[in-house]
C-alpha cells in the first residue's frame, strides 16, 4: 500500500465512523460527559427554523445566536453547509432543508452593493446546481455574476470590494475578493459569455501583482486610484496592523489562487498558491496543531485567540492544491489540521441547540466582534474539506 493510499483509507474510515447515526461515547476528561463529535451536531443545523431574516452567522459564549438577513455576506454559508452534510450522509432531509434556505438568498441576485456575491450565491445556489442541475439555479447564478460584474473597473483591473469608507478609500480591493471569482468563472461556463472569465482572470492577476509581500504574506486591503489605476495604499482592516499577516486573509489567498488555477491553468497562479501555502505551513508562530492564531503577528502569542475558520479554509484549500501539485506535504498537513478540528478541542461541546459545528473561530478582532466562538463559514469550509477528502 502506498503512503497516499494509506492516508486516503485512514481518512475514509474516520469519516465513515463519524457519520454513523450513533457514535461511541468517549469520556470527556474535563467533565466526564459524552464527547460531542462533529456528526452529532449535524441535526442542530437541520432543526434550526427556516427564517428569511435569521440566517445563523455566529454565537456568543452564552449561546446567543447572531441572526442576519440574506444581504449579509455570510448568508450563503448556512445552506452551503447543509448541502455538504447531504454529500457526506446521503440523507435527503439535509438536501431538502438546504433548498429551503437557498431559496431565501435569491433576492441577492440584483444586489450591486456588495462584492460578496460569490460567498452568498455560489455557496448556496452553486452547490445546489452542482447537485441537481436545476436550470432556475443556473439562471440565478448567471444573473448574480452579471450584477457582480458591474463592480469591475477596467482601469484598476479588479472588482471593487467595499462601498463604505469613501472618506478613506477610492477603490478598495480586499484579498477576500479572490473567493468571489469562482462565481464569475462558472458564469462563463454556464452562459458561454467569456466576459466573466476575463474579469476574474484579470482580477486575479491584479491581486497577485499588488497584494503580496516578497515573503508571500498578504496585505488585506489595497486601495487604487480610480483615475490612474495606481495603488494608493496597502493596509489592513481586520489584521493586527498594516504589515501583519491576518491568518484568514492568508487562507483566502491560498484557496483563491488554487481555485483560479483550476479554471485558468495559469502556472503563475499555481506557483503563488504554493508559495502562499508554504508561508502558512512554515511560519514559526503557527501552533503545532496547525490551527492559527487570528493573526500571525498578534502581539500576545501564545495568549491570542485562534481562528478555526482560517484553519478550516486552509485545510480545504490544501486538498485541492495537493491534487494539482501531487506534493504529499499539502495533503498530510490538511489531514493534520482536520484531525485537530475534528477533536473536542474545536468541535462545539456546548449542549445547547445552536446550529454550529466548530468553536474557537475569530471574526473581526480589531472590532472585538465574534471572538473565539462559532462562525458559519468555519463550518462550511470544514465540511467542504471533509467532502473533498472523501472524494479523493
Amino acid at each position: 500500500m502506498t503512503k497516499n493510499t494509506f492516508y486516503t483509507v485512514c481518512c475514509l474510515l474516520v469519516l465513515t465512523a463519524a457519520c454513523k447515526k450513533t457514535s461511541k461515547e468517549v469520556p470527556n476528561k474535563a467533565n466526564d460527559e459524552k464527547t460531542v463529535t462533529y456528526s452529532d451536531r449535524f441535526s442542530e443545523l437541520l432543526n434550526y427554523p427556516v427564517d428569511a431574516v435569521a440566517f445563523p452567522r455566529s454565537a456568543d459564549s452564552t449561546g446567543q445566536i447572531k441572526k442576519v438577513p440574506s444581504k449579509d455576506w455570510t448568508s450563503g454559508f448556512f445552506p452551503g453547509s447543509l448541502y455538504m452534510i447531504y454529500k457526506l450522509t446521503g440523507e435527503k432531509k439535509y438536501l431538502d432543508r438546504a433548498k429551503e434556505w437557498t431559496a431565501l438568498v435569491e433576492d441577492q441576485k440584483f444586489n450591486d452593493r456588495t462584492h460578496d456575491m460569490g460567498f452568498k450565491i455560489f455557496c448556496s445556489f452553486g452547490n445546489g446546481y452542482r447537485l441537481e442541475k436545476d436550470s432556475i439555479y443556473k439562471n440565478i447564478i448567471i444573473q448574480s455574476a452579471k450584477t457582480l460584474a458591474t463592480r469591475y473597473s477596467d482601469t484598476v483591473g479588479a472588482t471593487r470590494s467595499w462601498d463604505f469608507g469613501r472618506d478613506r478609500w477610492q477603490f478598495p480591493v480586499i484579498v477576500d475578493n479572490m473567493m468571489n471569482l469562482e462565481l464569475l468563472f462558472e458564469a462563463t461556463n454556464y452562459s458561454g459569455d467569456s466576459t466573466y472569465y476575463k474579469m476574474a482572470n484579470q482580477h486575479a492577476k491584479t491581486t497577485l501583482k499588488n497584494h503580496f509581500r516578497p515573503n508571500h504574506s498578504i496585505y488585506h486591503v489595497v486601495d487604487y486610484d480610480t483615475i490612474s489605476g495606481d495603488v494608493r495604499m496597502k493596509v489592513t482592516h481586520q489584521g493586527f496592523n498594516d504589515e501583519s499577516t491576518w491568518a484568514r486573509g492568508q487562507g483566502w489567498g491560498i484557496y483563491g489562487y488554487t481555485m483560479a488555477y483550476r479554471y485558468t491553468k495559469d502556472s503563475t497562479f499555481l506557483e503563488q498558491a504554493k508559495n502562499t501555502a508554504d508561508f502558512y505551513l512554515n511560519h514559526p508562530n503557527l501552533p503545532k496543531d496547525g490551527i492559527p492564531y487570528w493573526d500571525f503577528d498578534a502581539p500576545k502569542i501564545p495568549n491570542e485567540p485562534r481562528d478555526a475558520s482560517a484553519g478550516a479554509l486552509v485545510a480545504s484549500a490544501l486538498i485541492e492544491l495537493y491534487q494539482y501539485t501531487k506534493d504529499q506535504k499539502y495533503l498530510d498537513f490538511s489531514d493534520k489540521m482536520m484531525k485537530s478540528l475534528s477533536s473536542p478541542d474545536y468541535v462545539l461541546q456546548k449542549t445547547s441547540s445552536i446550529p454550529f459545528i466548530l468553536d474557537h473561530a475569530t471574526g473581526n478582532w480589531p472590532k472585538n466582534d465574534e471572538i473565539d466562538g462559532p462562525l458559519n463559514y468555519a463550518d462550511y469550509y470544514f465540511l467542504e474539506a471533509l467532502v473533498r477528502r472523501k472524494n479523493l
